[in-house]
């Protein structure tokens, strides 16, 4: 193992919330979306990002029909005191129709999906519980007073929202506080900036990053979802990691290799230095979850959190997010940008 130091603290949702590391875990490709994964070094892999100081653990009763909740409940059952855990409800994948997602923010849908995490985690609490995606037909505001009666019942501590709008998040605050907001933010998407991020300084939530390293893509380890990736990778479904669209894309990595170069680091820790500090540049908590299913990524990761570019680096990564091509998803009518 590798002598990298444990990664900082923040809190999660202000002052009082509870201490994480300012780095977390996305667990969803250790049993989702990124093709065949090796179950023991996954389970490894869990294990040592906590060594690391990594306790924020995320997943999603979407991932793999829940399967990604079951297979993280016995590293939950082992550390129940030492991590943070976060998981989400409303986005379905269609039974008929792989590449179709179906959203429901309905009550019973809610209260019916908080119970089935709370089962198949084997927990009493889920600490960080989030509203995976918006259904624009429902108010928001219904949609948070149902979650806010889990809180009062005492199945989720801290609420959550992912993929809402800057005006979608003050109305929700008004509700109940809203401890974090998970949104893709990376060198190569910076649609949040806007209204977004403002309104999370505001309300003084969290910004969860999700896709910091651009689903793999910025660390350089594939150029075409088409040509590198396996049948069923969910990339394959993106619209900027295929066709020109990847090879255009593959050209604006060379500030981030330039970068990586003079300081001997790699790629993605460039790319998660940059994400790590727009909590200095916008006045937020920022805590990225990369997802990985390896070791030698969790620990190169955490390296990341102590990696501080200059001014004159952060100049140079600055027009990346401009030039890229292809939207984030190939419909973006159910993210924050596809509503602003």
């Amino acid at each position: 193992m590798t002598n990298t130091p444990r990664v900082p603290t923040t809190r999660l949702g202000g002052p009082t919330g509870p201490e994480i590391g300012v780095q977390g875990l996305g667990c969803m490709g250790m049993s989702f979306a990124y093709g065949p994964t090796d179950a023991g070094e996954a389970r490894a892999t869990l294990e040592r990002a906590l060594e690391l100081g990594v306790t924020l653990y995320d997943t999603a009763d979407a991932y793999a029909n829940g399967e990604n909740e079951e297979f993280l409940a016995p590293f939950v059952a082992a550390h129940r005191d030492e991590i943070t855990l976060a998981t989400k409800f409303a986005l379905t994948i269609d039974p008929e129709d792989s590449t179709r997602r179906i959203i429901r923010n309905d009550p019973a849908h809610i209260r019916a999906c908080a119970d089935d995490s709370l089962r198949r985690l084997g927990v009493d609490v889920i600490d960080l519980y989030y509203m995976h995606r918006r259904d624009v037909n429902v108010p928001i505001e219904e949609t948070v007073g149902v979650m806010a009666e889990l809180v009062a019942a005492g199945k989720v501590k801290q609420l959550g929202l992912s993929e809402v709008t800057g005006p979608e998040l003050r109305a929700a605050h008004a509700v109940h506080p809203i401890a974090a907001v998970q949104s893709e933010w990376s060198l190569f998407s910076r649609d949040i900036e806007a209204g977004v991020v403002p309104a999370v300084a505001e309300t003084g939530a969290t910004l969860v990053a999700y896709s910091p390293l651009g689903r793999g893509f910025l660390t350089g380890s594939f150029t075409s979802a088409e040509k590198d990736l396996t049948e069923g990778d969910f990339r394959r479904q993106q619209p900027r990691f295929t066709g020109d669209n990847a090879q255009h894309n593959t050209t604006l990595l060379d500030p981030v290799r330039e970068v990586a170069r003079a300081r001997g680091v790699t790629l993605g820790q460039v790319a998660l230095a940059w994400v790590q500090q727009r909590a200095r540049v916008h006045g937020v908590s920022v805590v990225p979850i990369p997802g990985t299913s390896r070791r030698t990524r969790v620990e190169e990761n955490a390296a990341a959190a102590h990696l501080l570019l200059s001014a004159d680096e952060l100049a140079l990564l600055e027009p990346i997010a401009g030039q890229v091509r292809g939207g984030r998803y190939a419909d973006m009518a159910f993210t924050s940008a596809g509503r602003e």
